[in-house]
Parts: C-alpha cells; sequence; structure tokens
C-alpha cells in the first residue's frame, strides 16, 4: 500500500497556536483524525483572516477544498498546545494548495504532530462554478 508523503515547503508565512481541548479527545485518549482537519480548517481561518480574507471573500472569489492529505507524525493529547503554520503555494488559473505543518513543543523542541495539505479551488458560491484565481493574490502570495 501506498503511504501519502508530503514535502513540506521550508518556511511559511504564517503560525498560530491552537489549544488542544477536551472535546478534540477520542476514546483512543488522544486528538483523533478527524479532529486534526479542524484544527486544519482553525489554521486556515486565521491565516485568512491574518490576510484579510474569510473563505467567502478571498480578494472577490470565495473557496471551497478539493482534497486533502494528512500524514501523521506524533500524537497531540489533551493540555497540548499545537503550533500551527501555514503557506499558501502552487497558484494555477483557479486552484491553489495550502500547506500545514503542525507541531507541539516537548522538552524545549519542536515535535512534528502532522503534515497536511488542502486544494483550494476558487470558487463562485452564485453560480456554482469555478472562478478565476485572484490577481491581486498572486501577486501578494508570489512576492
Amino acid at each position: 500500500m501506498a503511504r501519502v508523503k508530503i514535502e513540506l515547503p521550508s518556511s511559511f508565512s504564517f503560525s498560530t497556536v491552537i489549544p488542544i481541548r477536551i472535546t478534540d479527545i477520542n476514546y483512543g485518549g488522544h486528538v483523533g483524525n478527524d479532529t486534526v482537519l479542524l484544527l486544519m480548517h482553525e489554521a486556515r481561518m486565521q491565516f485568512l483572516h491574518h490576510f484579510g480574507f474569510t473563505e467567502m471573500n478571498f480578494g472577490g472569489t470565495g473557496m471551497i477544498m478539493s482534497d486533502v492529505a494528512i500524514e501523521f507524525k506524533n500524537e497531540l493529547f489533551y493540555g497540548d498546545a499545537i503550533t500551527a503554520s501555514v503557506l499558501l503555494s502552487e497558484i494555477s488559473k483557479v486552484s491553489f494548495a495550502l500547506y500545514y505543518k503542525l507541531e507541539k513543543e516537548v522538552n524545549g523542541r519542536m515535535l512534528l504532530a502532522a503534515t497536511c495539505r488542502t486544494g483550494m479551488v476558487c470558487y463562485n458560491y452564485e453560480t456554482k462554478k469555478m472562478a478565476p484565481f485572484p490577481e491581486a493574490i498572486k501577486q501578494q502570495f508570489t512576492q
């Protein structure tokens, strides 16, 4: 069986800290795989907010997720605070990728918990069709 392998970029344009809540813990006593997707969503929302955007207004268009990949590296537990780093990359005519690095501090060192990637498509929610990637945003993220 082929395993998912995500090549992370060498640097990220945004980082935020997200605490792990008791409601994030599953019956195995650690963060569930479904919760990692929710953590990515929170990191994406904070990333967009930091740059003055939302998922519904990304330079005049919306966005929708087309695919997701998560490579689990280490467990997360209640009380951990993850540092979620995000980078926008791979811009095309109508789509782009967001890379995520989820880490936690253990004994003064950052330990990688997950590497993630979402494929995002620019999307017009009124017409229910793909939309062009906004040129002004392309210039902002490719400088």
